[in-house]
């Protein structure tokens, strides 16, 4: 039997497989240990830990200070088809975009899914990227402060997907672009520097 996306929310139950990241044991100025960077398109992004007394959990994040197309940065040791990604993020600058999210189910550089919140438009919004190419699904409005924590996290089984912003869900989507298990990570886009902590992801089994 083959089931679908709400019925999976109703039957998962969390597994073993979880880790919280909050970039504290990696060195400054160097991407953190496990962790790849690029960008879909084209653009020169600059991935590192930097410190920040600011932080959620001080006194290091994971920081995107240069520019691109769309910058992303995943945990190349994680493989989820059903689970959860959360992260804490801080959209500290960017005339083009002042953006944060979280991608899963990420294959390569060209197909993930994506998730964010973006302060210039103050919005919350979900893609796919397939192909090189990202195609929107939603968008609504929601308030997003520049230079302010906020949290992100995605809840993903099946074909059925819940985006939840600062602890109010604002999407509840239907999409089956991105199948199978893929990695998990952090994302930007344009001229967007952003800080991240406190990265969360969570692997999901069926009773």
């Amino acid at each position: 039997m083959v089931l679908g996306g709400a019925t999976l929310f109703a039957l998962w139950v969390e597994a073993a497989m979880g880790e919280t990241i909050n970039f504290d044991r990696d060195g400054t100025g160097v991407l953190p240990s496990g962790w790849k960077a690029g960008v879909s398109g084209h653009g020169s992004p600059q991935w590192a830990v930097e410190k920040d007394e600011t932080a959620p959990s001080p006194p290091n994040v994971l920081k995107q200070s240069g520019s691109g197309t769309f910058p992303w940065c995943v945990k190349t040791d994680t493989s989820i088809e059903n689970g959860s990604v959360e992260v804490k993020f801080k959209p500290i600058s960017g005339h083009e975009d002042a953006a944060g999210g979280v991608v899963w189910r990420w294959k390569d550089g060209d197909n993930y899914y994506v998730a964010r919140a973006n302060a210039l438009e103050n919005n919350v919004s979900l893609y796919h990227t397939t192909n090189g190419r990202r195609n929107t699904i939603k968008y609504v409005d929601a308030p997003v402060g520049k230079n302010q924590w906020h949290t992100l996290k995605v809840h993903f089984a099946g074909n059925a997907i819940r985006v939840v912003f600062d602890g109010k869900l604002y999407i509840e989507e239907e999409d089956n672009h991105i199948t199978g298990s893929g990695a998990v990570g952090v994302w930007t886009k344009a001229d967007s520097i952003t800080a991240f902590d406190d990265f969360t992801y969570t692997s999901a089994t069926d009773r």
